[in-house]
Parts: C-alpha cells; sequence; structure tokens
C-alpha cells in the first residue's frame, strides 16, 4: 500500500526528529507515518530490518524524511549505534516512541504462570523492559545536550485487567509503567518528560486471519465505544506526548482503550 503524506493543520511536530523502535509494522508503523505527516523526521528502529527499511521508503517516497534501522533493542550497542545514527543523519533527537516489544509478532506462552519457560519469561523483560532501559540510555544524552525530549513508553491495559495467563507479558508491562515515573522524576531537570501509553486490545496484523478478527471483535463489549481499536487509534496521543502540547506532563500513564478500563 502507498501512502501519502498530508500535512495536518497542527504540524506539532515540525523539524523534529523521532526515533520510533518496533516501526515497521503495525502500531510502530502508524506511529511513524502519523509523526511524519506532523512534520517530524522519523528514524525507524526494528528487529525487522527490512521491514523497517522498506517503511522508511514509502514515507520518503511520499516526501517525508526518514531513515530504517535494524536494532534489537536487548543489545545496548545496537541501541548507542542507532542512536548515533540518528544524530549523524538529522542532527538531533527530539522523542523517542519506545514501542518495541515481545508480544502478537512473537509466539509466547498463554499459560499458568508455572507453566511459562523460564527463558521465555528473561527473554520478555531482556526485550520489554531492559531493552527501553537501553533506548533511553543510549537516547537521553543527546537529550540532555540541548535541554530538551520526549519520550513515550508503550505498556499496556492489561496491567489493568489482569487476565488470567501471560503473566510475564504483563509483569513486564507493569515495570514499563515504574520504569516511566522514575525516569520522568530523574530527567525532568533537564526538561524532558517522559510519559506512558497503554493500549487496548488492537487489531494491529497487517494481514489478520478471521480468527484473529473475531478475537478482536470479542473485545468489544465491555468498552465504552464498542467497536476495534486500530493503530491509528493511538497515533495521535503519541504525537501529542511528543510536542510542545504536552510539555507540562510527566510520568503519566494514557490508557487507550475506547473506555474499557476506566481508572
Amino acid at each position: 500500500m502507498q501512502f501519502e503524506i498530508s500535512p495536518l493543520p497542527a504540524q506539532r511536530l515540525k523539524d523534529r526528529v523521532a526515533i520510533i523502535t518496533g516501526g515497521a509494522h503495525g502500531i510502530g508503523k502508524a506511529y511513524a507515518h502519523r509523526f511524519v505527516a506532523e512534520g517530524a523526521k522519523v528514524v525507524i528502529a526494528d528487529i525487522d530490518g527490512e521491514g523497517a527499511e522498506q517503511v522508511a521508503q514509502e514515507i520518503r517516497a511520499a516526501g517525508g524524511q526518514a531513515i530504517g534501522l535494524m536494532v534489537d533493542i536487548s543489545k545496548l550497542a545496537l541501541c548507542q549505534q542507532m542512536a548515533q545514527t540518528a544524530m549523524e543523519h538529522f542532527g538531533q533527537i527530539d522523542a523517542l516512541v519506545n514501542n518495541a516489544a515481545l508480544f502478537s509478532r512473537i509466539p509466547m506462552t498463554r499459560a499458568r504462570f508455572d507453566a511459562i519457560p523460564e527463558e521465555e519469561w528473561d527473554r520478555m523483560f531482556e526485550v520489554n523492559v531492559k531493552g527501553i532501559w537501553y533506548t533511553c540510555r543510549s537516547v537521553v544524552p543527546f537529550m540532555e545536550a540541548r535541554q530538551h525530549g520526549r519520550i513515550v513508553n508503550v505498556s499496556s491495559s492489561t496491567v489493568f485487567q489482569s487476565p488470567g495467563t501471560r503473566i510475564h507479558y504483563i509483569s513486564s508491562k507493569a515495570a514499563v509503567i515504574g520504569f516511566t515515573r522514575t525516569l520522568a522524576r530523574e530527567i525532568g531537570i533537564s526538561n524532558i518528560t517522559v510519559n506512558c501509553i497503554s493500549p487496548g486490545s488492537t487489531l494491529s496484523e497487517e494481514n489478520p486471519s478471521e480468527e484473529t478478527k473475531d478475537y478482536r471483535k470479542r473485545r468489544v463489549a465491555d468498552r465504552a465505544i464498542q467497536r476495534i481499536q486500530y493503530p491509528d487509534d493511538l497515533a495521535g496521543a503519541a504525537v501529542f506526548l511528543c510536542s510542545q502540547d504536552s510539555a507540562f506532563i510527566s510520568g503519566q500513564n494514557l490508557i487507550i482503550d475506547g473506555g474499557q478500563v476506566m481508572i
């Protein structure tokens, strides 16, 4: 599918540079296109390097500025290289969206807590928690040097629903919220905000099966807005949290699930 960039009136991210991890597919891809539509230059980082470059090519073909990088966020050296490459290409880093995580695109055990393989537990935390620690360690020094930055981490509304099974995934996403709050305290002095988005069940698969569609439909009944959630439903919130409009908001978690969880 060919995307066209239609500048929105707000242009809230004009001339800003954003790194979006997990940006080759699904929700991350939606973030990338929306950020460019709002005037940003984007670095699309994904363990699927070919996919990241393909999205970057789509954006460039539509008149935007983007580069695609193969990055495994569980490797500090690759995260540092990502930040350095962003600086070399664009000269600054204004925003970091920590979207990459293990979930739907990676097989995950959905079983009782004592049936989760230990290696799978470790890998879940290695990516979902240590990964954002590594990306922040790599990017924050450049933000501190400019005394400006926006970081958006991605958790999950399942943290507040606590369904049975997937305890390793839910625990890792709960950790992301704690990480967000603590980091906001530590680096707020440098005019860097750190916030979190917690999406609900989202139809983010590019070619979803009928089974997947049916599953997403079943998640609608408990929502105030009773329809399937799509990646574009999240993109506006990410833009807001990376814009000047949210300059005095930090350490917060925004649940975006159509009003299923209300706290």
